[in-house]
């Protein structure tokens, strides 16, 4: 069988507050790890997220 074109991923939190999103990412197209300044709800600022796997 064939490997999907995309995976979902799990951005962390760089505040430590332990929040995260899941999203998808096209493995073909974005190679390197993914970073994102997203909204913390926790931390109530916008902080990055960089990518982790899924347990």
């Amino acid at each position: 069988m064939a490997k999907p074109t995309t995976v979902k991923i799990r951005l962390n939190s760089t505040a430590g507050t332990g929040y995260f999103y899941v999203a998808k990412k096209n493995t073909r197209t974005m190679t390197e790890k993914f970073v994102l300044k997203k909204y913390d709800p926790i931390a109530r600022k916008h902080v990055e997220f960089k990518e982790g796997k899924i347990k």
